[in-house]
C-alpha cells in the first residue's frame, strides 16, 4: 500500500504540446508505392514513388511526391508507350493540376523525349505547359526553347523562344546543291 501512494504523489509526467495546426500534417503517408490505374477494367497507368503524402487540410489541398515520381502509360497489350519522371511532383486535387519539378523527363507516344525543370499538367483543360527551358529530342533533330504549350499527349505543341539543332544527311545536301546549280 505504501508503494502505491508514493508512486501517485510523484511529479506529473511532462507531455509535449498538442499540434493545433492540423494542416501541417499529412492525412496519409505511404512509402514504397507502386499502383496501377485502370479505365473500364483495362490497366492504363502505373505510378511508382518512394513516398506519397496527402495534405487534405492545406489550402489548396494537394498530394506531394517529394522523393520523385515515375508514371508509365500502357497500350492495350500492356506495353509502355509513354512515360513521365520527375524529381518532385505535387498534385492539386481540386484543380486537377500537376506540378512536376526538378529533372522532368517525358517520352511521348511517338517516342520523342522532352526534358525540362518545371512542367504543369492541367487535367481539367488537358493542357501541358511551362515557362522554363525545354529540350525536345526527335529522331532527326533536337529543338530547344524557353517555354512551351502542348496537348496532354505531348504530340501537338508550340515552343516559345525556339532554337534547334537539325541534322542533315550529307548525300541529300549534295544532291540539293546539284539541283540548285542547274
Amino acid at each position: 500500500m505504501l508503494l502505491f501512494f508514493s508512486s501517485c504523489s510523484g511529479k506529473q509526467k511532462q507531455l509535449g504540446e498538442a499540434i493545433t495546426e492540423r494542416d501541417s500534417l499529412p492525412m496519409m503517408k505511404t512509402l514504397g508505392v507502386t499502383t496501377l490505374i485502370s479505365d473500364s477494367g483495362v490497366t492504363r497507368y502505373r505510378i511508382k514513388t518512394e513516398e506519397w503524402l496527402v495534405f487534405d487540410k492545406k489550402r489548396p489541398s494537394y498530394w506531394a511526391f517529394e522523393k520523385g515520381v515515375y508514371l508509365e502509360k500502357f497500350d492495350s497489350l500492356l506495353h509502355v508507350d509513354a512515360s513521365i519522371k520527375a524529381d518532385t511532383a505535387y498534385y492539386y486535387d481540386k484543380q486537377k493540376l500537376w506540378k512536376l519539378m526538378g529533372h522532368v523527363a517525358i517520352k511521348n507516344l511517338q517516342g520523342n523525349k522532352f526534358n525540362t525543370e518545371l512542367l504543369y499538367w492541367n487535367q481539367a483543360t488537358e493542357k501541358i505547359y511551362s515557362d522554363k527551358f525545354i529540350r525536345i529530342e526527335q529522331p532527326d533533330k533536337i529543338i530547344l526553347g524557353h517555354g512551351f504549350d502542348s496537348n496532354q499527349e505531348m504530340t501537338i505543341y508550340t515552343i516559345h523562344n525556339i532554337e534547334g539543332v537539325f541534322y542533315m544527311d550529307d548525300n541529300k545536301l549534295e544532291a540539293k546543291k546539284d539541283t540548285l546549280k542547274k
